[in-house]
């Protein structure tokens, strides 16, 4: 049952007004006054579109905007869209909102959409994020069929990308994620999917917010309760993510909500990464990647610099998470020129692994852990960025396929890491 915490009075008044629905569309939102427009008028086409028959309701969960975003999505008309369209119009598209704090968290706005559609008993669910300037009302359908029609319990996203962008993704949380739980979901923490109601009750009851103390990472809660609650996962490619990952000043937070959530899954799943080996595909409507290679600027000699300055000035912290074969080649590495600069993926793998048996067994604090990550993420992408420098569109893959090859082939490591670290 969803929690009464979560379930407001005045949210639940709302609810019953709609009635139960068949599609429920979530919007978290804070202060996203100046990009929630066009995402509502996609979400409202896409649903016009794709699910005309059906009873629908978009639910913004909102964290305490103070520049009217919630007026903005429960204002916005469906009038214009309904106009132009020449098939059969929704008998009513519902559209309420609901503060749940009066400060913006991942889990509390993803427990919130999950909750009223419980209530709601919709079939198929979606979550949007705001700040997806770029999307295109295609993407409500594409989401959300393969839950309605077909039974499967979380879709994720394939977005077209810059072969430099979605870096932590791709050289971490992706490859990690396939070798240990077996299935190749190239975007386990999404900022748009669909779920069923049997995956919505289920993380409701199941994930209480262990993982984090701030809220942060419960897209990536969802995705790994999906996969390891046996529930069907699907893809679908969306197109362009213009609202993208930044290698700057927000890593650290990256890595707490994707990364952390990953190491954190460790220990509550032993049985079930400890055991398999290799990886599956997953079902998936259209590309299952694509990448763009217009010029993009990265400074790659910042990247270098950061990561010789975190091996040096973290080295006590680094003693107490790494082997001394591994610390001594890392050090090795921060005294080479910029030229000669190498840190190949054999280490990273073996370094990733030795971090996440010491996040999962604490040995410090957790977030003094992921911030020593940091720089030696850095690190590797100064190498990723140097290799496919370049490198075409499908070269750029058979890279991450060949890391990720990396990361199943040295599981037995981490097996061996952690049983050293209890």
């Amino acid at each position: 049952m969803a929690e009464e915490s979560v379930l407001t009075d005045d949210l639940v008044r709302q609810l019953i007004n709609v009635g139960e629905v068949d599609i429920l569309v979530g919007l978290p939102t804070h202060n996203n006054a100046k990009s929630v427009g066009p995402v509502v008028h996609a979400i409202q086409e896409g649903l016009l579109k794709g699910f005309p028959r059906e009873r629908v309701v978009i639910v913004n969960a909102d964290g305490g905007s103070r520049d009217g975003t919630p007026g903005l999505v429960t204002g916005a008309s469906i009038d214009d869209i309904r106009h132009g369209y020449k098939g059969y119009a929704l008998r009513t598209l519902h559209s309420i909102s609901t503060r749940y704090a009066n400060n913006p968290s991942a889990r509390g706005g993803l427990r919130t959409i999950l909750a009223a559609a419980e209530l709601l008993r919709a079939k198929a669910c979606a979550v949007v994020s705001p700040e997806s300037t770029g999307m295109e009302p295609e993407w409500i359908p594409r989401l959300l069929r393969p839950v309605y029609h077909d039974n499967f319990d979380l879709v994720t996203p394939i977005y077209r990308r810059h072969k430099f962008e979605g870096l932590l993704v791709s050289n971490l949380v992706y490859p990690m994620t396939r070798a240990l739980y077996g299935q190749r979901i190239r975007e386990p923490y999404a900022s748009e999917f669909a779920f069923s109601a049997r995956l919505g009750s289920h993380f409701l009851a199941h994930n209480p917010g262990s993982y984090d103390s701030d809220g942060s990472g419960a897209e990536m809660e969802l995705t790994m309760s999906a996969i390891t609650g046996g529930f069907r996962t699907y893809q679908s490619f969306l197109g362009t993510k213009i609202h993208g990952e930044r290698e700057g000043g927000d890593l650290v937070p990256a890595m707490r909500r994707t990364v952390g959530v990953l190491f954190s899954s460790l220990e509550a799943n032993v049985a079930a990464w400890s055991s398999g080996n290799g990886s599956q595909p997953v079902p998936t409507l259209g590309s299952e990647s694509e990448v763009t290679l217009e010029p993009i600027r990265v400074n790659r000699k910042r990247l270098q610099q950061m990561f010789c300055a975190g091996v040096a000035e973290l080295e006590p912290v680094f003693r107490s998470i790494l082997s001394a074969a591994t610390l001594a080649e890392l050090q090795q590495i921060a005294s080479l020129g910029e030229d000669d600069f190498r840190y190949p993926a054999e280490l990273w793998v073996r370094t990733v692994y030795e971090f996440a048996a010491s996040y999962a067994k604490s040995v410090m604090s957790r977030d003094h852990i992921i911030q020593g990550l940091a720089p030696l993420y850095r690190g590797r992408i100064f190498t990723f960025l140097e290799e496919n420098r370049s490198s075409s569109a499908e070269e750029v893959e058979k890279n991450i396929e060949s890391l990720c090859i990396e990361f199943e082939r040295l599981k037995p490591y981490l097996l061996e890491v952690w049983n050293t670290k209890k």
